[in-house]
C-alpha cells in the first residue's frame, strides 16, 4: 500500500491547481497523489478568471502558457429588458482594471488551462493515478482511501475535488443543502465580424440572464440561461435557427454571427456542504458548493480554497504538524465558510431578482442599477471584490508569498 502526505480526488482545474500548490509547499516537502477519473473531457467551455485567480496560475508556473489565449475584459455592461424590446437600455457600466493595469478578470478556454495544469503536473514529482476515489477510512495517522477498483492508498489528508455530486462527501455523511434552479445554463463559442474590444455583456432577460463573454479573436462565449423545459427545443434546432435565437439576444453590434462549437446545455441548481470536512477529509470546490453562474465566480470560489488550504497546510507543516490533523479542517471551515455562504447568497438572490418579468421588481432592480452605476466609488469596491484581490483574501490571491513559493506578477 502506497503512503502519502496529501491525496486529492479529481481531474478539473481546482484538483490539478490543488495538486500544485500543494507540491510547492516549502518545495516539495510534502508527497503528493493525484486520483483522477478515466472518463475523458470534451468541453469547450470558458471561464472568467478573477484578477486574484490570475495570480494563482502565476504563483504556479503557468500563467506563460496560458496568456496566449486569456482575454481580458476592458469592459462591463448590464442592461434588462424583455426579449422583444426595441431598445436595450444600459444600466450599469464597469471599467475593466481592478488595479492599473491589471483587468478584473480575463476569460479563458477550459482545455487551455488545463492544459498548462496538466503538463505542469508532469514535471513536479505528483504521482498520478486513473480511477475513482469512492470512500475513505480514518485510521490512527492517516486515512484509507479506496478507489473504484479496489486499490487502496493511504493519506495523512484527502482532498476531494469530485464535483457537486461527490462520492467522497456523500460517504464521509457530510449533509448536502441544494435545490434546483429549473434553469439550464446553454454554453457555445461564437465567431463574430467584428471586435468585440474586451468588452463583456450581461443581458437580464425574464428567463434569465444571457451573458456575451469576449475570447482571444472574433470569438465569444455566450452563457445563455433559459428555462429548462425550454432546452430541449432550442437545441434541436439547426444551426441558422440557433444563430437567429442567438442575435435577438446580442443584437447586431457584433455583426454576422457564427457557430464555432455545438451549444451544451447544463442543468443549474445551488448547493453547500453543512461543513466542509470531517476526519482527515476536506472538501474542495464544487464539492464543498455550488453556485449559479450569474456572477460568473462558481471556479474562482474554488480556487479560493485552494489557497486559503495552502496557506493552512504551510502553517502546519512549518511548525512539523501533522497535515492530516483535526485543526487544519477546523481552519479551512473557519476560513472558507463565510465568503462562500455570502457568495451563495450573493448569486442566489441576484438570480431570483432578475429571472422574473415582475413589473414592480423590474422598477426596483432598474433603479437600483441605475443609482449604483452613478457613483463610481461603489462600483470601484465592487470591481475589487469580483477581482478577489482584498485583503481578506487568501494571501497567494493577493500575490502575497508562502514559504516555498516565488511569487511574481
Amino acid at each position: 500500500m502506497k503512503r502519502f502526505d496529501i491525496v486529492i480526488a479529481g481531474g478539473g482545474i481546482t484538483a490539478l491547481s490543488l495538486a500544485l500548490t500543494v507540491k510547492r509547499i516549502l518545495r516539495g516537502a510534502l508527497s503528493v497523489c493525484l486520483i483522477e477519473p478515466h472518463a475523458s473531457r470534451d468541453d469547450d467551455r470558458a471561464f472568467a478568471f478573477s484578477a486574484g485567480s490570475k495570480r494563482l496560475l502565476q504563483v504556479l508556473g503557468v500563467w506563460d502558457a496560458i496568456e496566449p489565449e486569456a482575454q481580458p475584459i476592458q469592459e462591463m455592461v448590464i442592461t434588462d429588458s424583455r426579449l422583444d424590446d426595441p431598445i436595450r437600455p444600459v444600466f450599469l457600466t464597469f471599467g475593466g482594471e481592478a488595479e492599473q493595469g491589471e483587468p478584473f478578470a480575463h476569460m479563458i478556454p477550459e482545455h487551455a488551462v488545463l492544459h498548462a495544469l496538466q503538463n505542469a503536473i508532469e514535471h513536479a514529482g505528483i504521482e498520478r493515478v486513473q480511477g475513482e476515489a469512492i470512500r475513505s477510512k480514518p485510521e490512527a495517522g492517516g486515512t484509507l482511501v479506496t478507489l473504484a477498483d479496489g486499490a487502496v492508498i493511504k493519506a495523512s489528508l484527502l482532498l476531494a475535488c469530485d464535483g457537486a455530486k461527490s462520492r467522497l462527501r456523500e460517504d464521509a455523511g457530510i449533509g448536502w443543502v441544494h435545490w434546483a434552479y429549473k434553469q439550464s445554463g446553454i454554453v457555445a463559442t461564437i465567431g463574430i465580424e467584428r471586435d468585440h474590444n474586451g468588452r463583456a455583456e450581461e443581458h437580464f432577460l425574464p428567463s434569465g440572464p444571457f451573458a456575451v463573454l469576449p475570447l482571444t479573436g472574433n470569438r465569444f462565449t455566450m452563457v445563455w440561461t433559459e428555462a429548462s423545459d425550454r432546452v430541449r427545443r432550442l437545441l434541436a434546432r439547426d444551426d441558422f435557427e440557433m444563430i437567429e435565437e442567438i442575435e435577438k439576444r446580442v443584437g447586431l453590434r457584433l455583426g454576422n454571427l457564427k457557430l464555432l462549437s455545438k451549444p451544451r446545455a447544463y442543468p443549474l441548481g445551488f448547493g453547500i456542504a453543512r461543513r466542509f470536512g470531517a476526519d482527515r477529509l476536506a472538501l474542495v470546490g464544487d464539492a464543498a458548493h455550488m453556485i449559479h453562474p450569474i456572477a460568473g465566480q462558481g471556479l474562482n470560489l474554488g480556487l479560493r480554497d485552494v489557497a486559503a488550504l495552502a496557506e493552512i497546510i504551510t502553517d502546519q507543516v512549518v511548525l512539523g504538524l501533522d497535515v492530516g490533523d483535526l485543526s487544519v479542517i477546523d481552519a479551512y471551515e473557519r476560513s472558507r465558510r463565510a465568503d462562500t455562504v455570502s457568495m451563495s447568497v450573493v448569486t442566489d438572490g441576484m438570480n431570483r431578482l432578475f429571472s422574473n418579468d415582475v413589473m414592480p421588481l423590474r422598477l426596483l432592480r432598474d433603479f437600483g442599477l441605475g443609482i449604483v452605476d452613478r457613483m463610481p466609488r461603489l462600483k470601484g469596491r465592487l470591481i475589487r471584490e469580483a477581482a478577489a484581490i482584498n485583503g481578506h483574501m487568501p494571501r497567494l490571491m493577493r500575490g502575497e508569498s508562502l514559504p516555498g513559493f516565488n511569487v511574481s506578477r
